[in-house]
């Protein structure tokens, strides 16, 4: 067994000797990698092994001896279903049909990748290798149909590619001509139940200089797909270029036969022991996630957006990585439990849900297949501002490797089984997104091919699907990051601020993870003397014909769902302060409380002291504080002496 093990890792990790004393983690092993050690683990030896089982057992020895314990698995085989019958849509195909029929016109669920290809084009070659592409995945050939209330992928016979082609007339501002081409390329809307749901076009520059740009829907798609695509395009290309056959490894299934087996898995039992443990875990109201925002949320999303780029420095990319090592835990761990203390440092809130992406692929037979698998985690922390970083990395630590036990239920269910008060204004159960690919799934920005030199293409794609979303890339070098957020919601330089924070932060965790997160400075040294020197002295400019209660509610209608008040883990927007202040304030009106009459307010200093001050002085009255820790007799005399009439 511990060479069978052995052998596992050898490939995982792409290491010549895998000794009974090595560690998983310390050979270069992260989350991703161990995932594909558990999936061959359970497939090809037949253990019921958990990820947790790998990180709490990392040594080869220890792995195995765990092994030894554990019993045999019991799942559906996943194998090829006859094409004669109704093929059913996964879950996640099924909400995005919801979606598109939603808004037919939006692209915000539009996958894109763009090559630059310098060199001779075999235009054969690419043609060739498109229609194997094609005819090797059915889902770049499926469509979706409706009929009786049923839903059904349908696989065509195409097996030939159109890829268009155009010339680029004005060689002036070349790159600025490619960015306005990609983009519109990218905003084509697809109609899904008339395919094709793979677009490919081929805009030239010039005989030797060439963009390919190719756009999926979401639903036959994700990101891993997209690599999945682009890797088998090349090594196509590569062997039809020169004359050769391109041996690629035979799929033993295609999308629409897990769509099936995860359909019939689920239902055998599977779905319920999940979504027992999400229940548990995300029990409780389901709100709107408060940040700062600059405008009020519209009634519905846009998704539009913009996006943040920045690159971590090389010495606290190094720190951060030695810390991971140090608690024992993965990259993404530490960054996911940063981020969350800066959600948590900015909004004041104890409970920090935070969506995360993953790949959902823990079978072999679905690591090559182009198709929709990824899923949506809702991570939740419990943060106390007294605890340590140290702290929160174990809790993160821990949700995340539970959360990863039960990455099967389909975000839908989980939504469905919730009931979360659903708006076309935000995202239900989370706002905010973090997602992380590690260094060995990073895209090779630059290959090369026989007569040609191909580079993977960036652009800033104009939408956000969330409030916010924080992206981590790891690679040797280091980490890079990049903040997509809706511009609905936030101005670019309130997102720049927040990246500033999240750095400052950063610095902070990796000089001494035993801090409290109540004492984990967001300001630099810049800004805090400029809040110091330059905005402090300033002096303020207040009109004198404005009250307090006024200027509330013109913050109101300007921000609603920024913070107001915070006491401890409580808080209130300005809209609901607004609104409880004016309920208040017709119950006085009611009780004859206008100009110039005096109202007693007898409270400790709460949220509801502020609610009652502002109630009175919108019902026209004058407030008298009475300290309810005052004794009984000098309450009486004060109620007396002022006159009061409704305390």
């Amino acid at each position: 067994l511990e060479q069978r093990i052995a052998g596992i890792w050898q490939q995982m990790l792409n290491c010549e000797h895998i000794g009974l004393n090595d560690d998983f983690f310390e050979l270069g092993g992260h989350s991703l990698l161990a995932t594909q050690v558990i999936s061959r683990v359970r497939q090809v030896l037949g253990f019921d092994v958990a990820l947790r089982t790998l990180f709490e057992h990392s040594r080869l020895a220890d792995f195995v001896a765990t092994l030894n314990q554990l019993k045999r698995i019991d799942e559906p085989p996943l194998i090829p279903v006859e094409r004669n019958v109704p093929l059913p849509l996964s879950y996640a195909q099924e909400r995005q049909w919801f979606l598109w029929q939603l808004d037919p016109q939006s692209s915000a669920y539009h996958l894109p990748a763009a090559l630059r290809l310098r060199g001779y084009l075999d235009l054969q070659a690419l043609q060739r290798s498109f229609d194997t592409l094609l005819a090797r995945h059915e889902s770049l050939r499926t469509l979706f149909t409706q009929a009786d209330d049923q839903l059904h992928q349908v696989v065509t016979h195409q097996r030939i590619m159109l890829i268009e082609q155009e010339v680029l007339t004005h060689q002036e501002d070349q790159a600025a001509q490619i960015g306005t081409f990609v983009e519109t390329e990218i905003n084509r809307l697809f109609a899904l139940d008339q395919g094709p749901l793979l677009r490919v076009k081929l805009l030239q520059l010039a005989a030797e200089d060439h963009v390919l740009i190719m756009t999926q829907h979401h639903i036959i798609s994700d990101a891993w797909s997209m690599q999945v695509m682009v890797d088998e395009l090349i090594s196509l290309y590569s062997g039809y270029s020169s004359g050769h056959e391109a041996a690629l490894p035979v799929l033993p299934i295609q999308y629409a036969d897990y769509a099936l087996w995860q359909r019939e898995w689920m239902e055998a039992g599977e779905r319920d022991r999940q979504l027992n443990y999400w229940l548990e875990q995300l029990s409780g109201e389901h709100s709107v996630m408060p940040l700062p925002t600059d405008r009020t949320r519209p009634a519905e999303q846009s998704f539009r957006g913009a996006h943040l780029a920045l690159t971590l420095d090389q010495p606290l990319a190094l720190n951060l990585k030695k810390l991971a090592q140090q608690r024992g835990i993965t990259p993404f761990m530490l960054l996911m439990a940063s981020f969350q203390v800066l959600l948590h440092r900015y909004n004041g809130q104890r409970e920090i849900r935070v969506g995360v992406p993953v790949a959902n692929r823990n079978r072999m037979e679905t690591e090559r297949l182009i198709g929709f698998f990824v899923n949506t985690l809702v991570l939740k922390s419990e943060i106390e501002s007294q605890h340590t970083v140290a702290t929160l990395f174990d809790q993160v630590r821990n949700i995340t490797l539970q959360a990863q036990a039960h990455q099967d239920l389909p975000f839908e269910q989980l939504v469905e089984a919730l009931q979360p008060e659903r708006s076309l204004s935000h995202n239900p159960l989370f706002q905010v997104m973090f997602s992380h690919q590690g260094e060995t799934r990073g895209v090779q920005r630059q290959r090369a091919l026989p007569n040609l030199d191909v580079e993977f293409l960036a652009w800033d794609k104009q939408t956000a699907q969330f409030d916010l979303m924080l992206h981590t890339s790891e690679s040797a070098e280091g980490f890079s990051a990049v903040f997509t957020y809706a511009t609905d919601l936030f101005e670019a330089t309130t997102i720049e601020r927040l990246a500033l924070h999240w750095q400052n932060l950063l610095r902070a965790i990796a000089t001494d993870p035993q801090q409290r997160i109540s004492e984990l400075p967001l300001l630099d040294t810049r800004e805090q003397q400029a809040n110091i020197q330059q905005w402090n002295p300033a002096p303020a400019q207040f009109t004198s014909q404005r009250c307090i209660h006024e200027l509330i509610e013109a913050q109101a209608a300007r921000a609603p769902d920024t913070i107001a008040l915070t006491l401890g883990d409580t808080w209130l927007s300005y809209a609901e302060l607004n609104t409880r202040a004016n309920q208040l304030a017709h119950a006085l009106i009611a009780q004859g409380i206008g100009a110039e009459v005096l109202v007693g307010l007898a409270c400790e200093r709460s949220l509801e002291m502020i609610v009652g001050l502002l109630a009175i002085l919108k019902a026209g009255g004058a407030y008298v504080p009475l300290d309810p820790a005052y004794p009984e007799d000098r309450l009486a005399y004060m109620i007396e002496d002022s006159g009061l009439s409704v305390v």
